[in-house]
C-alpha cells in the first residue's frame, strides 16, 4: 500500500509540475504578445509619427503613455533616452537608459557602454560597461563593431595606446582571417591612430594605406598619414597628402558610421570651410 500512495503522489505530483509549467509557458506567450501590442500603439503607431527632434514633447509623451500601462517593457524606456542623447542631454538621457539596462541587460547594456563612449564620453565606464557585457554575453557586437573594438576606442581617449593597439589589431586580425571581404575603413584607421601614438610612423602608414584602400578619400586617415610622413622627414609626400586631405575632408569624405552626424569621433578631424 505504501508502495502504491508513493507512485500515486509521485505521479500527482508530475501533472502539477507539466500543468505549471505549460500555465507558465502560456502566461509568458500572454505577456509578450501584451507588450508586442503596446510597443506598436505608442511607438510604432504613436511616437514614430513624430520627428523628435522638433516634436520631443509628443515623442515622449507617446511613451510615457506606453509605459503607464506597462513599466516592465524595456524598450520603451530605450525609446525615451535616445533622442535626449542625440540632443546632447546626457545626463537625463541615462536616467531612461538605465532603467532599460535594469529591466534586459542583455539587449540593452551594450547600447548603453556605446553610448557612454561615443556621445557621453564617459570612456572608463563604458570599458567597464563593455567588460561586464563580454563576461556575461561575449565579445558581441553594437553599432556595427565588437565590444572589444569600442573598448579600444575608450583606450585612445585615455592615453592607454598600446592596449588600444593590441586590441584593434586583434579586430582586424579577425576581420581578415574569418570575414574576409568586410573589412572595415574606421577599424582600420584606429589601427593606424594606436601606432601614430606609439611613434610607429612606418607601421601607421602601412596601416592607413590599407584603410585607403578600402576608401580612398578619408581625409582623417590621410591626415595623420601626413603627418608620420613628415615625422619620417618625406615632407614634399607629406605636404601633397595633406593638401589631398583638406579637399577631401572639405567635401564630407571623413568618418562614415551612422552616429557622426550626431558626434564628433576621436581623432576625427574637422576641416573649416
Amino acid at each position: 500500500m505504501k508502495k502504491i500512495f508513493t507512485l500515486k503522489k509521485i505521479i500527482l505530483l508530475l501533472s502539477l509540475h507539466c500543468g505549471l509549467l505549460t500555465f507558465a509557458q502560456t502566461n509568458s506567450e500572454t505577456i509578450k504578445k501584451n507588450q508586442e501590442a503596446i510597443i506598436e500603439e505608442f511607438v510604432t503607431n504613436c511616437a514614430e509619427k513624430y520627428s523628435y527632434n522638433s516634436q520631443m514633447f509628443e515623442w515622449q509623451q507617446c511613451l510615457d503613455a506606453g509605459i503607464k500601462k506597462d513599466s516592465t517593457i524595456s524598450y520603451l524606456w530605450q525609446q525615451k533616452a535616445m533622442p535626449y542623447f542625440k540632443a546632447r542631454k546626457y545626463e537625463i538621457g541615462m536616467v531612461y537608459l538605465d532603467k532599460a539596462v535594469q529591466l534586459n541587460p542583455e539587449k540593452h547594456q551594450s547600447y548603453r557602454a556605446f553610448i557612454k563612449c561615443i556621445f557621453a564620453k564617459t570612456y572608463k565606464e563604458s570599458i567597464s560597461d563593455f567588460e561586464d557585457c563580454i563576461k556575461k554575453f561575449g565579445n558581441s557586437y553594437v553599432m556595427d563593431h565588437t565590444y572589444n573594438f569600442y573598448i579600444g576606442l575608450c583606450y585612445l581617449q585615455l592615453n592607454e595606446y598600446a592596449k588600444a593597439e593590441k586590441l584593434f589589431g586583434e579586430y582586424n586580425d579577425d576581420i581578415f582571417k574569418n570575414r574576409q571581404g568586410l573589412e572595415h575603413p574606421t577599424a582600420l584607421f584606429y589601427y593606424g591612430v594606436s601606432k601614430y601614438e606609439l611613434k610607429k610612423w612606418e607601421e601607421a602608414i602601412v596601416v592607413f594605406d590599407k584603410a585607403l584602400k578600402l576608401y580612398p578619400n578619408l581625409s582623417d586617415a590621410k591626415y595623420y598619414k601626413a603627418i608620420c610622413l613628415a615625422r619620417l622627414n618625406k615632407k614634399e609626400e607629406a605636404k601633397k597628402i595633406l593638401e589631398e586631405a583638406k579637399q577631401d575632408g572639405k567635401s564630407g569624405y571623413t568618418i562614415n558610421e551612422d552616429n557622426v552626424i550626431y558626434e564628433t569621433y576621436p581623432y576625427q578631424v574637422r576641416w573649416k570651410s
